[in-house]
């Protein structure tokens, strides 16, 4: 199952039977808002605290994803999920909701490949019948946290993104010949890569590394040729880091092509909406996957996808104390069953 140093290949080929993705109304206006299973009219969902609506974005995922699914969530042997709040409360309380046995992850804007990642591995190792794994972010209560309340109406450079306000939930099970649904082949964990810079309003240009680091990897551990794959597609690099990934990719040698690379980033919003270079959040890549992307598969766009989540690891603290950024980033292959 480990190929080269840092990837793993799942033989069983895990199955996605099932998704759910939720968004909010800035998402309910993009480009992609067709491919949301729920959408909701305000930030507030119904609370009393943007975390608390963060929370209702996972719960109502999870739920969508189970019923899709026809499985109840006492068949679910674990779930692995997380976000970007301060010890991924919206994600903890959640879990509480659904009783589900439960991993919090924290890869920031990665998570959503690394929960995929570490499900298909217990699914392919029999060590589950039924994992759900999944990412949430929410645009005001990450700018309260790592910027300013959106109350204040701080300015950003136009080299800053826009936290995606969703949830991308998927149930995995062991795999089934006889259903035509999405499967994961394989996964490529990253390194912490550190290229020192400090802008927070570049988070872009600084995963960029990180992305470019783990898709070379994963071409070397399993000796693959890029054009294996119908698209190769990050997470939430934004235009500058997009652009710069690329860049660093063909500088190693790799011959990837313009229009096999793409951004989630790029893809959720519309040309006129104002997010500057871009999308980001956990729920960037997250809702994107679970909802364009495989149902692109599933009407037979791509056969072959590789998935490369990126995630900043800064914290409000370590800002303030002048760190720079570590970021890394997480791959996964996702292939139709044969």
């Amino acid at each position: 199952m480990l190929k080269g140093h840092q990837s793993w290949v799942f033989d069983n080929r895990p199955m996605i039977t099932a998704t759910g993705v939720t968004g909010g109304p800035f998402e309910a206006n993009g480009k992609l808002a067709n491919e949301f299973d729920l959408l909701f009219e305000d930030l507030w969902i119904g609370q009393d605290s943007y975390e608390k609506a963060h929370r209702v974005l996972i719960e109502e995922a999870a739920k969508i994803a189970l019923k899709k699914g026809n499985i109840q969530k006492e068949q679910v042997q674990f779930m692995f999920a997380g976000d970007l709040i301060n010890q991924i409360t919206p994600t903890n309380f959640a879990a509480r909701t659904l009783q589900i046995p439960y991993f919090g992850l924290f890869g920031a804007c990665s998570t959503s490949m690394e929960g995929l990642a570490l499900a298909s591995f217990v699914i392919n190792c029999k060590g589950a019948n039924y994992v759900l794994t999944g990412a949430a972010s929410h645009n005001a209560a990450a700018e309260r946290q790592f910027r300013y309340p959106t109350e204040y109406g701080g300015q950003k450079p136009p080299t800053a993104q826009w936290t995606v306000t969703g949830s991308g939930m998927a149930l995995l099970q062991p795999n089934d010949p006889e259903q035509h649904l999405p499967v994961t082949t394989s996964a490529t964990i990253g390194k912490v890569i550190d290229m020192g810079l400090t802008d927070p309003f570049n988070m872009g240009g600084a995963m960029a590394p990180a992305a470019a680091d783990t898709i070379m990897a994963h071409f070397r551990d399993l000796q693959l040729d890029p054009s294996y794959y119908d698209l190769i597609i990050t997470g939430d690099l934004g235009r500058i880091g997009h652009d710069t990934a690329f860049e660093l990719i063909n500088k190693s040698g790799l011959a990837l092509q313009r229009k096999q690379f793409q951004d989630c980033g790029l893809l959720i919003y519309k040309e006129d909406q104002p997010v500057s270079a871009g999308a980001s959040g956990a729920a960037c890549s997250a809702t994107v996957l679970y909802g364009h992307l495989l149902n692109e598969m599933k009407k037979g766009t791509y056969k072959r996808i590789l998935v490369v989540a990126t995630g900043a690891l800064l914290s409000p603290l370590s800002f303030q104390q002048n760190e720079s950024i570590p970021c890394t980033a997480h791959a996964v292959a996702i292939e139709m069953n044969h």
